[in-house]
């Protein structure tokens, strides 16, 4: 089934401060409330959507991920640094 590319309205209720958050965070970027909703609202639900996905896999294929997970990366000098540095907020 092809989907139309024609716009519809989609309406909500929101609070004065969720709007206002909204409008505050889409004017950061330069950008419409309805477009900032939009984007978010989509990467959303493909996240939701992706979180679904069930994949079936080989038993020998399903153990080395299995291992791969259990092993962790050895430590290199930037691990390190990164560890070892403050984090903004904490500065």
């Amino acid at each position: 089934m092809r989907r139309s590319q024609e716009p519809v309205s989609i309406n909500i209720r929101a609070k004065i401060s969720q709007r206002d958050l909204i409008d505050q965070a889409a004017n950061v970027q330069g950008r419409s409330r309805s477009d900032f909703m939009l984007d978010a609202s989509c990467q959303k639900a493909e996240e939701v959507l992706l979180d679904q996905a069930f994949f079936v896999v080989k038993d020998s294929a399903y153990e080395q991920f299995q291992e791969l997970l259990d092993k962790p990366l050895p430590a290199t000098d930037k691990l390190k640094r990164l560890l070892l540095t403050k984090a903004p907020w904490e500065k």
